[in-house]
């Protein structure tokens, strides 16, 4: 099976594209200039380079691959949005038919017109099932019951603005939300939230979108996540398993063990909480 990746920023489409290559499927690539990583070119099959509002070349290129089936790997920083990119014709006709412009809204809207093409997205951890995380603890250290009480304040919290597309993640300090993850990423979350809890600890909550897939926006942790935690006085780390991809998994896992910090998988909200 031959399939296309659009590539981000991150980890995320370079381990994709080590797993594909290990597993026998040629991958074409197509990384985003503001955004991929050099690294992905030797690993692609063939490498195409565009701007991030160039969608009707992305069609192009797959169409020219004769590709059918494609994934998304990668962050795409939602505040490009508001960046100097210039959008072409089809990316402007979309943006202006959109009644809100979250992830959803978005990455939705361009899903319908890829299929317009005959082009489907697929699960975009494809290639990574094993990166996902399980239910349970993961590290030798389990959160403590402070941090199970955050924990569990910070999942509904976190479940509720998945809701909204707002963010995957929020800061909780002694059962109160210090701070919520928008446009600015997760990190920059945490170091904002760090200066407002006067040198206590922090519990990190990463929530899924209720919107059933994996497609597009899955939930990532990876080893810097756990050094910006080190230096936000973050001891816990909260993810839904099955739908949260762990990069560099066994190299983090090392990296919260030697922090010591928490790191714990938890089934998703059903739709008894959700609702």
């Amino acid at each position: 099976m031959r399939y296309a990746l659009i590539a981000g920023n991150g980890r995320f489409p370079v381990l994709a594209l080590e797993n594909a290559r290990k597993l026998g499927h040629e991958v074409v690539v197509v990384g985003i200039k503001e955004e991929a990583s050099p690294e992905i070119e030797p690993l692609a099959a063939r490498c195409y380079w565009i701007s991030l509002g160039e969608l009707s070349r992305l069609i192009d290129i797959l169409k020219k691959e004769a590709i059918t089936e494609v994934m998304m790997a990668g962050q795409v920083r939602h505040a490009q949005i508001f960046s100097s990119i210039r959008p072409d014709w089809r990316l402007v006709k979309l943006l202006a038919s959109l009644r809100s412009k979250n992830t959803d809204a978005l990455i939705g809207g361009v899903a319908r017109i890829l299929e317009d093409e005959g082009i489907r997205l697929v699960d975009s951890t494809l290639f990574l099932k094993p990166l996902l995380a399980p239910v349970g603890p993961l590290t030798r250290r389990k959160p403590d019951s402070d941090e199970e009480a955050d924990i569990a304040y910070g999942r509904r919290v976190a479940q509720a603005l998945a809701g909204f597309d707002i963010g995957q993640s929020v800061a909780i300090c002694e059962r109160a939300c210090v701070a919520v993850e928008a446009m600015e990423g997760t990190d920059a979350m945490l170091r904002r939230a760090d200066g407002l809890v006067n040198g206590r600890r922090l519990s990190l909550v990463k929530a899924s979108a209720r919107r059933g897939h994996l497609l597009f926006d899955v939930p990532v942790a990876g080893p810097r996540t756990i050094q910006v935690m080190r230096e936000t006085g973050t001891t816990v780390l909260a993810v839904d398993a099955g739908r949260t991809l762990l990069l560099d998994r066994d190299q983090m896992l090392a990296a919260a063990d030697e922090a010591g910090i928490a790191i714990a998988g938890y089934p998703p909200a059903g739709k008894k909480e959700q609702e």
